[in-house]
């Protein structure tokens, strides 16, 4: 058995602003590094054999917090990056259903058929995202291995590693900064998600304050918070 521990990068300054951020490179924000002094603590005594990042530097500093007491190899992944929104990135959120109506109220009502123009469509992140997931547990048979990446791109990865098709993405929860999923794969690549969207390492005060919620304003029943474990 191969774990793979998913966590989402902290909060970002495109999240502390309200924007699009796909990929774009943006910074981390304060916030953003108070969440991870505590996401740092959450993994201080557990095993990590391997961690991984994408190449953006929101989920690269993620992954520096989390390897603070382990000291492994920090090894980059840039499939394991965001979507590219195309013509969406940079945009503020509030500003999106009046500039493209329809490709906007595809990501809210419809995510799998989510496609912004000149950008990455939904479909090849789901594709993408799996790929490089399963090299990563293909490289790493048997261990525990950290993967820091992004909203949309994780939430496509786990609406595959619960068996649904990219038409079913509506159904699976997003994450808030910093939550953790734990997903188990065998020998044959089957997955079994063991934890999804954890953010009990954070006081509600650095959860529910309205930043990062990419997929809230029109599916609020969606929002996962997990603080249970």
């Amino acid at each position: 058995m191969t774990r793979i521990i998913m966590v989402r990068h902290c909060e970002a300054q495109g999240n502390t602003l309200g924007l699009f951020q796909g990929s774009t490179d943006s910074d981390i924000s304060g916030h953003g590094k108070e969440q991870l002094e505590l996401l740092g603590l959450r993994f201080r005594n557990t095993p990590i054999d391997a961690i991984y990042a994408s190449n953006l530097k929101r989920a690269r500093i993620t992954a520096e917090a989390i390897n603070r007491y382990h000291n492994l190899p920090l090894q980059i992944e840039p499939m394991l990056r965001e979507i590219n929104g195309g013509d969406f990135e940079g945009k503020p959120w509030r500003e999106l259903m009046e500039l493209y109506p329809e490709e906007t109220d595809r990501w809210y009502r419809n995510p799998g058929d989510f496609c912004p123009l000149n950008g990455e469509s939904a479909r090849m992140v789901y594709d993408r995202m799996w790929k490089a997931v399963t090299g990563i547990v293909k490289k790493n048979r048997g261990k525990t291995v950290c993967v820091v990446s992004h909203g949309c791109a994780i939430r496509n990865f786990l609406c595959r590693a619960l068996n649904k098709p990219i038409e079913e993405m509506g159904e699976v929860p997003g994450s808030y900064n910093t939550a953790v999923s734990i997903i188990d794969f065998d020998e044959e690549l089957h997955s079994n998600v063991i934890l999804m969207n954890d953010v009990s390492h954070l006081p509600p005060e650095m959860v529910q304050n309205g930043k990062g919620t990419w997929w809230k304003r029109s599916n609020p029943q969606k929002c996962a918070v997990r603080r249970d474990s």
